[in-house]
Parts: structure tokens; C-alpha cells; sequence
């Protein structure tokens, strides 16, 4: 016979009090219904858990050995009930979350923030991905939440515009940059960028921000790491390419130049599977990222 949370309880309370007034007061129930439920659990262990009379209630030694037993397996169902309702909350659980380069400095650390400190029970997977693999991950179930650029196609995922991203060239002290002829003034310098087997998606923006100034870029060394290539730019082995986000790196030694010309934007959002089973908790940290964008002044309202 399967033994009911509800029984331990009311054994594990009259155990505390020894008193069946009390213990029942403190249940909420009469004294002749927590009688009939010890009774019941009594039968079901083959044998009395509490020695009665008319003075007192003593526990047996098959009451004193199911005791901790009891208390524990209660403690055990409390914790597994926060548990759950936190998760049908969104307040707990496992989020695995993409991002690229151009996110980094800009979106995650204050959203990472203040989603760690108010649902600390959720844990955070970082997973540094291009746009493409990110759409492939999460139309695979791999990843719940993608940093990505905007637009994407499929329909069974849902996404929500942050803000707005723009390329700037990065300079040299010694390399000018004038701004009349703007990225034009690049066009004999040698250029390093980021691999197109990191992101597809920037280093052809890249290309394309070039050919649409004029000139297709002579790029002599690449580097998966923004760091990295502003540090070879502050070395003098080229110019380049970088979102605007890497000003806030504060590498010294290296000029950014806004490049003021069409198709140099690209807009910013997060995206999740409409079919996830973590909805909940999606939300949740969709809410966060709306609040930490929200204090930038390139924030950009859905629609």
C-alpha cells in the first residue's frame, strides 16, 4: 500500500506536539479525522507509531525510526514543489543562449546582470555562434535564445528588434581618414578582418560596405577575436572593419571613424522558437533584455 505526503505529515506534526489537540489545531483538521488518517498509516506500516494513553502520547520505536525518514521525504516534496513552480514561472531552469561579435560589449553583460540577480536559480549557457548557426540551433532545439542579426526567415521562430548595430573604420593614429571621402580614403590600405568561417554574415557586410565605396578590401591578415584585431590595428598592420560596440573596448592607440553611408546599419533582436517548451522562462528573459536595451539610446520599439 503506497503511503500519501498528506499522512506523513499529520504523523510527522503529531510526532512534534504529542498532543492530538495541538497537532490538529496546528493541521487544521479535527481530532477524529487526524485519529482515523494515524490509524491508516498505522495499518499500512503493521504496526502502532504512537503509544496512546490517557496522559500522554509517546512515540513507539517504529515511530522514532520513521520520524527523520518522514521529514526528510516531506522536505524533499516542499523543495520539489518551489522547484516546479518556479520553473512554471520562468524564475528557474537552463537557458542556453547564442551571440556574436556584435553583441557582446553592447547587449549581454547588462542583461546577464540583472537577470542574475533576479532569477538566480536559472543557469545561463553562453554560446559564442554566428546569426546563420544560431537560426540552425534554435530550429533544432539546441539553443533557447539567440542574439542575432535581424531579419530572419523562418516563420516557426519569433524575434523581437533591440537596436540598431553600424560599422566604423578603425584606424591608426597615423593612417587619415578624411570625411569627405570617407571609407574611399581606405581604399590602398591593407585590411584585416574577422574570418568568414566565424561570421559569414559580417565579413560579407564588410565586403559589400567596401564595394559600395568603390574599391574591394586587401585584407592581409584576419582574426576571430574583435581584441585581437584592434590590437593589430593599434600595431599598425592595417585597418578595419568593426561594429561600433568595439569602441567600448577602450583599446588605445586606435582612431574610429563613423563611415556616414548606406548599408553600414544592421539592426540587432533576439530570437526564440515559437514551439519551445521553455516558453515561460524565454519570456522571462526576453523581459530582462527589453529593460537593460531600453536605458540606450538606440533602442528600437518592435514594429
Amino acid at each position: 500500500m503506497s503511503v500519501e505526503l498528506s499522512e506523513l505529515r499529520s504523523f510527522s506534526v503529531l510526532a512534534g506536539e504529542l498532543h492530538f489537540r495541538k497537532a490538529s489545531d496546528q493541521l487544521f483538521m479535527s481530532q477524529p479525522a487526524l485519529s482515523k488518517q494515524i490509524r491508516r498509516l498505522e495499518e499500512k506500516v503493521g504496526g502502532l507509531l504512537f503509544a496512546r494513553t490517557r496522559r500522554k502520547v509517546a512515540l513507539t520505536e517504529a515511530g522514532k525510526r520513521l520520524l527523520p525518514l518522514a521529514e526528510r521525504l516531506l522536505r524533499d516534496a516542499d523543495a520539489a514543489m518551489v522547484v516546479a513552480r518556479k520553473a512554471a514561472e520562468g524564475r528557474t531552469g537552463t537557458l542556453r543562449i547564442g551571440f556574436g561579435i556584435a553583441t557582446v560589449s553592447e547587449i549581454l553583460p547588462q542583461t546577464i546582470l540583472r537577470f542574475r540577480n533576479g532569477y538566480p536559480d536559472v543557469e545561463l549557457q553562453m554560446r559564442d555562434m554566428s546569426t546563420p548557426s544560431q537560426i540552425s540551433a534554435l530550429l533544432a532545439g539546441t539553443l533557447d535564445i539567440g542574439i542575432v542579426r535581424l531579419p530572419i526567415a523562418p516563420p516557426e521562430l519569433a524575434s523581437l528588434p533591440l537596436l540598431r548595430e553600424r560599422l566604423v573604420a578603425a584606424t591608426p593614429p597615423s593612417v587619415p581618414f578624411t570625411s569627405t571621402e570617407g571609407l574611399a580614403t581606405l581604399r590602398d590600405r591593407p585590411f584585416i578582418f574577422l574570418p568568414r568561417s566565424t561570421s559569414a554574415t559580417f565579413y560579407d557586410h564588410g565586403l559589400a560596405v567596401c564595394r559600395r565605396a568603390g574599391f574591394t578590401p586587401h585584407i592581409v591578415q584576419e582574426a576571430s577575436e574583435m581584441f585581437t584585431i584592434l590590437n593589430f590595428v593599434r600595431a599598425g598592420l592595417g585597418v578595419s572593419l568593426v561594429p561600433s560596440a568595439a569602441v567600448r573596448m577602450n583599446v588605445p592607440g586606435v582612431r574610429f571613424h563613423d563611415l556616414k553611408m548606406p548599408g553600414s546599419e544592421w539592426r540587432i533582436g533576439i530570437a526564440w522558437n515559437r514551439h519551445s517548451e521553455k516558453l515561460d522562462l524565454i519570456s522571462t528573459f526576453v523581459s530582462t533584455t527589453r529593460g537593460a536595451i531600453r536605458r540606450k539610446r538606440n533602442f528600437v520599439t518592435a514594429g
